[in-house]
């Protein structure tokens, strides 16, 4: 695919996708990452693959839990710069990954809050991550931020991918589809501005 190219009417944005997997290039969540975060490219927008195995990050209310830690600085400042953040986990005893939680619980409002989220789980079992995404929508909107309506959930994985793709072609093209929302979801609200702006000025035209 090839990338759009950002104009007036699609402002540039950037997304950090947030990987709550430890299973590094492996994961399948990793992997769904990949289609959506290729998928994101190709819309225009640029994308930052935030690896939580990567970071060296202390646990929350831990001794190594300062303002000074390098890990936590780091998510903190690459979470900063994005418009809207995309969330992928696998589902572990009907809940999210551990990890990705503690890196939420490290995050504060001043890097997520009023941001637009993304949310993808993937499951070994055949009834999905649907758990795992609901409570992630409580998160979301514990921390300030807004879920995105669609979301997706992969059930089975250890069987559902071929490669970097899925086998289920419907299930590759529903992420893909869902990436494209999430970028045209996030222009539209970096645009809200400007929206806003406009609306005042036809009000104020029309007294």
């Amino acid at each position: 695919m090839t990338p759009a190219t950002p104009s007036p009417s699609r402002p540039p944005v950037h997304i950090a996708a947030i990987c709550g997997s430890l299973r590094g290039s492996e994961s399948c969540t990793r992997k769904a990452l990949g289609i959506a975060t290729r998928t994101i490219e190709a819309e225009g927008a640029s994308v930052d693959l935030i690896d939580l195995g990567r970071l060296d990050l202390p646990l929350r209310e831990s001794r190594g839990d300062t303002d000074a830690h390098a890990g936590t600085a780091e998510l903190k400042d690459r979470v900063a710069r994005a418009d809207s953040v995309l969330l992928g986990s696998p589902e572990y005893h009907s809940s999210f990954s551990g990890v990705l939680k503690n890196a939420l619980d490290l995050l504060s409002r001043d890097e997520v809050g009023g941001k637009l989220f993304g949310l993808l789980g993937v499951s070994g079992g055949n009834t999905g991550a649907v758990n795992s995404l609901g409570h992630l929508r409580y998160v979301v909107r514990g921390v300030g931020g807004w879920s995105l309506p669609a979301q997706v959930s992969i059930a089975n994985a250890w069987k559902a991918f071929d490669g970097d793709r899925l086998a289920d072609p419907e299930l590759q093209a529903r992420i893909e589809s869902f990436a494209r929302e999430l970028v045209r979801f996030t222009r539209l609200y970096k645009m809200q501005p400007e929206f806003e702006e406009g609306l005042i000025q036809v009000i104020d035209r029309n007294r």
